[in-house]
């Protein structure tokens, strides 16, 4: 996986990736969210950005599983975590726990992989201290 600056627009849009396709892939329900939710604004990074940190995020994930598709929810857990640990802000945190909630519930309906991710996510930024 590429890495990105600390706190930066890219790491925290990386993982609205990885809620995006905690199911194994993402619906336009789900795409259309990010607008809704107004993530463009909300993490400093224009619509187009966000679409091409989704689009590098999704040929990392089959870089890494060598052409197979695998969505987030397979990561492993210390890629999962090195994902998370970009994000040390704890505002920045808990709006992108906001959003990649809004993102999960978009399509009517949580499935276990997203609800894994969101567990995992607020799991280790609960009991990690923030880095200033």
């Amino acid at each position: 996986m590429r890495t990105y600056p600390t706190n930066s627009p890219q790491a925290a849009t990386r993982l609205l990736a990885m809620a995006l396709v905690a199911d194994g892939n993402y619906s336009m329900t789900e795409i259309r969210a990010l607008d809704r939710l107004d993530a463009p604004r909300r993490l400093g990074l224009p619509a187009e950005e966000i679409k091409a940190v989704i689009d590098l995020f999704c040929q990392d994930l089959l870089h890494a599983a060598h052409g197979e598709w695998i969505g987030s929810s397979q990561i492993d857990d210390a890629t999962r975590q090195g994902l998370m640990n970009e994000v040390q802000d704890p505002a920045l945190r808990a709006q992108i726990l906001d959003l990649c909630e809004g993102i999960a519930l978009a399509d009517g309906h949580m499935a276990d992989g997203e609800a894994d991710m969101l567990d995992a996510m607020a799991k280790a930024w609960r009991t990690a201290p923030a880095v200033a």
